[in-house]
């Protein structure tokens, strides 16, 4: 999902997964025909710059939770996609003290939630460069249509922190690239009060306690997108566990505020077999580590940033009343994650396949089998209002639970056409060719006809880019 508190809540995801079935065909009603799509523009073109691409974020930020107040310093790897004189990055309500390119200084402003530097001349296509950018403030969650997203506080006294910044909440907390296409590799260097802790994506290389203060860092060669890097600060209890048959032994990291760990060790005990389920059914796991961090806070929903999902205290209950989410955030790591999207308009190539694990899930575990699942999904889709092609959903219903859902049942509607062998060969194939890069609708519908060898746009077609709710066909 993309949300926690910072975003619009959707309804209850339909619990998950599925026994095998045979191949049938699945066609709406009526005649099938590919309705005319015109070019959509970027959902937040304020957002981002196509003058350059990122390599690495090097982030050393300082947080001091009494007085709310950041240091922070980022070192930017970057090479030119154009003949540039003005370097573009996001960033938000935080105030930079120097900016060098180069290791030179040179001219900055802020303006309207964007740093513009200048470089003295202008910088050629394909030539590397290096910003490094001191910055600090008190940061704040950014206002957005879908509610505050990005760096907040937590626990009762305020002393912890947590991001979730899908879509456009990065820049709350460092400069960055914020488009979701852009992707680089992550250092963090946390520096926070002692007795305190951070987590963040990666894997941790180095913990130091010296005089009343705490740094951890952690590395993540991604490569990831901007509103997929996120920074956990407080007080955690802290566990490992590994998965063995992931691909490769996979560690796998706990952090929970203390007094939840009955209730969490119950509710996350089968998300190592979530792990290998999802190895066999999309492919490796994609990362060299994954965690689950349970913040100190009432959460709307779970937020799948890279590497390391986030829990609200709110889904922990020991009864495992929201593992359909545990299973839905790990499927993210592959689909969303690890495959990302050329721009948010395609949000149902993340969400779509994240739901659909779901239903795979609750499969596995022999209880309403996907079939089950998504048919009384369309039905119920069926009875709500008919406006809205998933697709391209515009930037108001990016969070819509009809996208969800709906996206599933596309997939359920391919696998009926083309049988349970070529639909999972399309998802490992399409995970395996896309792994660490973006993708969008049409290279979807390729790779699908490709590996299936007969044309989907048929099947797929209705599901995504009409407005009514096809049907299945009868088995």
């Amino acid at each position: 999902m993309g949300g926690g508190r910072f975003a619009c809540s959707r309804r209850a995801l339909l619990a998950a997964a599925v026994l095998p079935l045979t191949a049938a065909a699945a066609t709406g009603s009526g005649p099938r025909r590919r309705p005319r799509r015109e070019q959509p523009q970027p959902y937040f073109p304020g957002h981002g710059s196509y003058g350059h691409q990122t390599l690495a974020y090097d982030l050393r930020i300082g947080y001091d939770p009494g007085a709310r107040w950041l240091d922070g310093h980022a070192r930017i790897e970057a090479v030119a996609n154009s003949g540039i004189d003005r370097i573009e990055l996001d960033l938000a309500r935080l105030d930079v003290r120097e900016a060098r390119l180069d290791d030179r200084p040179v001219a900055f402003r802020q303006r309207g939630g964007k740093l513009l530097i200048t470089a003295p001349r202008a910088l050629e296509v394909g030539r590397p460069f290096e910003l490094d950018i001191r910055y600090g403030g008190r940061p704040r969650p950014v206002s957005s249509q879908f509610g505050p997203i990005g760096w907040d506080r937590t626990g009762d006294d305020h002393d912890g922190t947590l991001v979730a910044s899908q879509p456009v909440g990065a820049p709350s907390w460092f400069p960055c690239n914020d488009r979701p296409d852009d992707k680089a590799s992550y250092t963090f260097e946390i520096t926070v009060p002692g007795g305190h802790q951070a987590l963040a994506n990666g894997s941790l290389v180095e913990h130091r306690e010296t005089g009343g203060a705490a740094r951890w860092t952690y590395h993540h060669p991604g490569p990831m997108a901007s509103y997929l890097a996120a920074v956990y600060t407080g007080r955690f209890a802290r566990e490992t566990w590994t998965v063995q048959d992931a691909g490769a032994p996979v560690p796998v990291h706990i952090a929970y505020p203390a007094g939840l760990a009955k209730e969490v060790r119950h509710d996350l005990a089968r998300q190592g077999r979530i792990l290998q389920v999802f190895t066999d059914l999309f492919g490796d796991y994609p990362f060299e580590s994954y965690g689950v961090v349970v913040v100190d806070a009432e959460l709307a929903a779970p937020v799948e940033n890279q590497t390391l999902s986030v829990f609200g205290t709110n889904h922990m209950d020991g009864k495992r009343s929201w593992e359909t989410l545990v299973a839905h955030e790990t499927a993210h790591q592959w689909f969303g994650n690890s495959v990302s999207l050329g721009d948010w308009q395609h949000i149902w190539l993340n969400e779509g396949f994240a739901t659909y694990a779901e239903w795979l899930w609750s499969e596995h575990l022999d209880e309403d089998d996907a079939d089950t699942l998504a048919r009384r999904a369309r039905d119920e889709l069926a009875g709500r209002r008919q406006n809205l092609r998933i697709a391209d959903p515009g930037r108001r219903h990016l969070f819509d639970d009809r996208i969800y859902v709906r996206g599933a049942c596309a997939l359920h509607a391919l696998r009926l056409s083309v049988g349970d062998t070529r639909f999972f060969r399309v998802l490992r194939t399409w995970h395996e060719a896309r792994r660490g890069g973006s993708a969008d609708t049409d290279a979807f519908l390729a790779h699908a006809t490709r590996v299936t060898g007969r044309g989907v746009a048929d099947v797929l077609g209705p599901w995504l880019f009409e407005r009514r709710v096809p049907r299945y066909a009868s088995v």
